[in-house]
């Protein structure tokens, strides 16, 4: 093959794998809407969506519809185009953390090896820490454009709050790092199919990492930003129609990839434990969609404890919510990551 034709091919590969996770990520934050109200129903004794198609299962596009089809409001006194803005930066930035993370194992075929994997650069974790960091500007534009006080104040405490829990979440990685040596996503999986999971050896990193997951995907008890109780709905307060749709959806796209990057980090990514594709005769493709499969359920499971937490656990004040962060995780994370460093350096020594 000439140059040209291996770049058409590559490009090719890369549209089309973009596509499909574009296509994963509203499908799986279409559905876990969904999820959310069932869990809520089984949790609560009471059956949950249940008239739209069989078991409620075209609810979301019930949903959907409906915001399609709401009346378009955008406030005189707001600032348009950054009105706008808001809630496309929200999506934007909930799909672009997806594009570091291997999603199978690759598939390696006699003319090369299909990583499914859009990029798989060296800084591919502090990709992820980067765009995520881009996301509070999602929330401070969408307030402030507004021109609404209400909305103002939630996204300020909603941009403080996720400032905060990053600190953390930063610290939790670093022993990570500390122990697999690489930023590179597809090498960090590839340790732990070597060593074992970094949730064993890692299980307090594991459990800091999850709560600022919460933090700062704005899920209870840290929901603050939208606590409709105290502001009477949050940052988006004076967004209709699928502008509101996005903002709503983004985080739903939000807990889906903070899962798929836990599970990556903590959980072996797409590693079947058990299992040698070599020793079950298993044909390359085979075993990658099977790694696939894998993944997704382990993404499956730390969305179900996203709902099962918001469910079970009250709302705290805002007071409580800095004091936990500030005074609590940092210190934690700090103690985590010396301990880490120390116990690496007396098993070299």
């Amino acid at each position: 093959m000439d140059f040209a034709a291996i770049t058409l091919w590559f490009l090719l590969e890369k549209v089309i794998l973009i596509a499909a996770i574009i296509g994963l990520s509203f499908f799986v934050a279409m559905y876990t809407t969904l999820a959310e109200r069932k869990v809520a129903g089984w949790m609560q004794d009471r059956m949950g969506p249940n008239r739209a198609g069989p078991f409620g299962i075209l609810q979301p596009l019930a949903d959907g519809g409906k915001l399609f089809f709401k009346e378009e409001i955008i406030p005189v006194t707001s600032n348009r185009i950054l009105f706008l803005l808001g809630p496309a930066l929200a999506m934007i930035v909930a799909l672009v953390t997806s594009t570091v993370i291997p999603w199978g194992a690759p598939v390696v075929t006699t003319t090369g090896t299909i990583a499914l994997q859009v990029t798989d650069v060296d800084m591919g974790i502090l990709i992820v820490f980067s765009v995520v960091s881009v996301g509070v500007y999602g929330i401070m534009i969408g307030g402030w454009a507004s021109n609404n006080k209400f909305s103002l104040l939630a996204a300020i405490r909603g941009a403080s709050q996720m400032v905060s829990y990053e600190l953390p979440m930063s610290l939790a990685l670093i022993a990570i790092l500390f122990m697999t040596g690489s930023l590179k996503m597809s090498e960090i999986v590839l340790y732990q199919i070597n060593h074992g999971w970094n949730i064993v050896y890692q299980p307090l990193g594991f459990l800091l990492f999850f709560i600022c997951a919460l933090a700062e995907c704005n899920r209870t008890p840290f929901d603050l930003p939208e606590a409709e109780n105290e502001l009477n709905f949050g940052y988006h307060q004076e967004y209709s129609s699928m502008k509101l749709g996005f903002y709503l959806f983004a985080e739903y796209i939000n807990m889906f990839v903070s899962s798929a990057v836990m599970a990556t980090l903590f959980l072996g990514g797409y590693d079947i434990p058990f299992v040698n594709e070599a020793a079950w005769g298993l044909s390359p493709w085979v075993y990658s969609l099977l790694s696939f499969g894998v993944l997704m359920a382990k993404v499956s499971f730390l969305l179900f404890v996203f709902i099962w937490i918001r469910w079970t656990i009250p709302r705290f004040r805002y007071d409580q919510l800095m004091n936990l962060g500030w005074k609590k995780m940092i210190p934690l994370a700090l103690f985590n990551m010396l301990l880490s460093a120390a116990i690496l350096l007396w098993l070299k020594s």
